[in-house]
């Protein structure tokens, strides 16, 4: 049996029947920190703390002393049509609809419903099953922030209902740790392996996502007490509480956005706490590895362990730091960003090398075939990259969200929004008998925080700071919103990125304005060319923001015009799976080669890429609207080896040349388009035909 550190999530699965009644509160007004406790009631003045629920963003960074972009809320951006439109349509009538009816046949609302008496079914799902609940109210609050959908509005109200009415009069609220399991709530093993702060983390974070949608404050109350009501007292320092061990870190960014939301400083308070570790709870080294926390975050020197567990205590204390400013925290952040960048992230922005425990392996260790990358994982990536931005407003943390997002993000749900990848590998061959899309899986993560990522991407587009607007992803698209001095201001993106090169901008403040406009220019396009009302723009540095600061009339146009060369990319000769290959990247989406693409008789494990040609020669783009719901699709010369000289064998003496080799057209698709036709075989890196 492995050991219980380097199991994996869907490994690790129980389905113990339990079952208890259990009484409700009544719901109450939410009150603010000096209504509820004036002992313990935050500095931060009722204004501050919550700037107007329907205006708050992905991150409510308003009153974030140590942010230096703030978020634009979701409403405030409509992403129309082309690439990520299309995407996000997909994902509100089909993907979020499709998943409730999953999670309902699965048993989820039957374990919440069974504890109210409306239920006779048994528990189902592992410990972490309510998370799943609360990750798809999250994307249906996310998806409302975007316009009122009444379905989904009306469903979700009905599951919150269901879900609150179970939870216990002491504030506790779990559908797995009742009945004869109750005696073993928060003890020091399940605080390891039982997922209940993981649990109510994302139920606040979902909370959060619904209140700012539609002002309902239900379950969002339910969170509140939950924390105010059970945790607060019991836990933490100090003799008479006990200590906690987050198992799974998520709780830590939960309760900063709740801090940010509701002013309580206590919350963010706990945070630094759990941060910290309590060495009262005691593991063996390696489930301090696996965990990522139980020591203090500040003595981390790299990334290890379960990816998506150090992805979201990266973000936590990303959090962390945004809000106290703490420079050992700072300084270990980029310690562990600069681990990830050079050592330790798949070209896709995917992270993960290890299945065996889902975890991150050493420094340079990115197999292809066997890669995890799990959706969750990349996401994470990109929630961390996002809280760096916030930090810092460098563009580097905005190339990885769009490296991310574009591919090992959007590789994880198919075309139609019904099927999902837990992993996102390199390469995959079918014949080992691994079905890579499913409906279902029952450790159901990343199918629900796939949508909740897509239903909260217009939060993404733009960030405001003092001195004017960011723009960090384009699309077509439009900004309603305003400058940080009240100023309001319109931009409208006109495009047909990612598969054409120009992005025409129309920036409309309602009254001329002096301010900043900062463009990211991304580290892929080696030229870009920047005019504003048809006048270039000198300056333009790939990988860097363009600061444009001017007085802006209404109706200023400015147009950017990315350089799309297909590049092939090599990898660092350490990473010794791709050795002798090559990756091929069309601006922010990387490419693959599938099987069923290539000429009748070409196998993928013999073909080369020919990377003697000249690069303005070597690839034609060929726009296929009929092809993957339209992609842009590369062809080039490539080599077939014939092997059939070959010796015979497993080993055999070295001769060069050993094989003939013959022209071939190869052809790639992007990445995140993969596996969406006939199971066939798939690699990203592929051999040069002079290795």
């Amino acid at each position: 049996m492995a050991k219980r550190s380097e199991v994996s999530r869907r490994q690790f699965v129980n389905s113990m029947v339990s079952a208890a009644t259990v009484a409700s509160l009544p719901l109450e007004k939410l009150a603010w920190p000096e209504e509820r406790n004036p002992a313990t009631a935050s500095t931060v003045p009722n204004s501050a703390a919550n700037s107007g629920w329907r205006d708050q963003g992905v991150l409510n960074l308003v009153k974030s002393p140590h942010a230096k972009l703030r978020n634009v809320p979701v409403h405030a951006v409509t992403i129309t049509s082309d690439f990520w439109g299309a995407r996000r349509q997909i994902n509100v009538e089909k993907s979020i609809p499709s998943m409730e009816k999953l999670l309902e046949a699965n048993g989820r609302m039957d374990n919440f419903l069974r504890l109210a008496g409306n239920s006779d079914a048994p528990q189902r799902g592992p410990v972490f099953s309510d998370s799943d609940v609360y990750k798809w109210t999250e994307a249906v609050g996310f998806a409302l922030q975007s316009g009122d959908r009444p379905e989904l509005h009306n469903l979700a109200d009905k599951i919150i209902k269901e879900v609150v009415a179970v939870q216990e009069p002491s504030g506790y609220l779990n559908t797995y740790y009742v009945g004869d399991r109750a005696k073993d709530r928060m003890t020091p093993e399940v605080q390891r392996w039982g997922h209940e702060l993981y649990n109510i983390g994302h139920m606040i974070q979902g909370a959060i996502a619904y209140y700012r949608a539609t002002g309902d404050q239900t379950l969002l109350d339910a969170g509140i007490r939950f924390v105010d009501g059970f945790l607060l007292p019991n836990f933490g320092p100090g003799p008479d509480k006990k200590p906690i061990f987050s198992g799974h870190p998520e709780i830590e960014l939960a309760l900063i956005e709740l801090y940010r939301t509701m002013g309580d400083k206590r919350h963010l308070e706990l945070v630094g706490y759990i941060l910290q570790g309590d060495d009262r709870i005691k593991v063996p080294h390696r489930g301090y590895v696996y965990h990522f926390c139980g020591i203090p975050f500040t003595s981390r020197t790299h990334l290890e362990g379960h990816a998506v567990r150090a992805m979201y205590a990266c973000c936590g204390a990303t959090d962390y730091y945004l809000e106290t400013g703490d420079q050992t925290y700072w300084k270990t952040l980029n310690t562990l960003w600069d681990d990830l960048a050079s050592h330790q992230m798949y070209i896709t922005g995917g992270v993960g090398a290890r299945s065996d425990g889902e975890a991150f392996g050493d420094a340079y260790e990115l197999p292809n075939f066997t890669a995890y990358g799990e959706s969750c994982a990349a996401i994470g990536n990109m929630m961390w990259n996002w809280r760096m931005l916030a930090a810092t407003g460098e563009a580097k943390y905005a190339d990885v969200i769009e490296r991310a997002l574009y591919n090992g993000i959007n590789s994880g749900m198919s075309l139609d929004g019904t099927l999902y990848c837990y992993r996102n590998p390199l390469g995959f061959d079918p014949s080992s008998g691994d079905r890579i899309r499913n409906p279902w899986y029952d450790v159901t993560c990343c199918p629900p925080n796939l949508e909740r990522t897509f239903a909260s991407l217009p939060g993404y587009f733009y960030s405001t700071s003092k001195d004017g607007l960011y723009v960090h992803l384009y699309d077509n698209s439009l900004l309603d919103w305003r400058l940080e001095d009240g100023t309001g201001l319109k931009v409208q993106q006109k495009t047909n990125y990612p598969w054409k090169d120009a992005v025409d901008i129309t920036v409309t403040p309602e009254k001329p304005v002096e301010f900043t406009l900062y463009l990211r220019i991304p580290g892929w396009s080696d030229h870009t060319q920047v005019t504003v009302n048809g006048k270039a723009v000198p300056g333009v540095t790939p990988g860097k923001y363009l600061a444009l600061r001017r007085k802006w009339e209404p109706g200023d146009a400015t147009s950017v015009k990315f350089d799309l060369t297909t590049h092939t990319i090599e990898a660092n000769p350490r990473v010794v799976d791709d050795y002798g290959r090559v990756a091929v990247q069309r601006g922010p989406l990387v490419y693959c080669l599938e099987q069923l693409d290539q000429p009748e008789g070409v196998r993928l494990a013999d073909v080369r890429l020919d990377v003697n040609q000249k690069s303005s020669s070597r690839f034609q783009e060929e726009l296929r609207e009929d092809l993957l719901g339209g992609i842009v699709v590369l062809k080039c010369t490539g080599a077939v080896e014939d092997k059939s000289s070959l010796p015979a064998g497993l080993y055999f003496r070295y001769r060069p040349e050993t094989s003939s080799k013959h022209a071939t057209t190869l052809t790639f698709i992007p990445y995140y388009a993969w596996a969406n036709r006939a199971s066939t075989p798939m690699q990203v890196w592929t051999p040069v035909a002079n290795a």
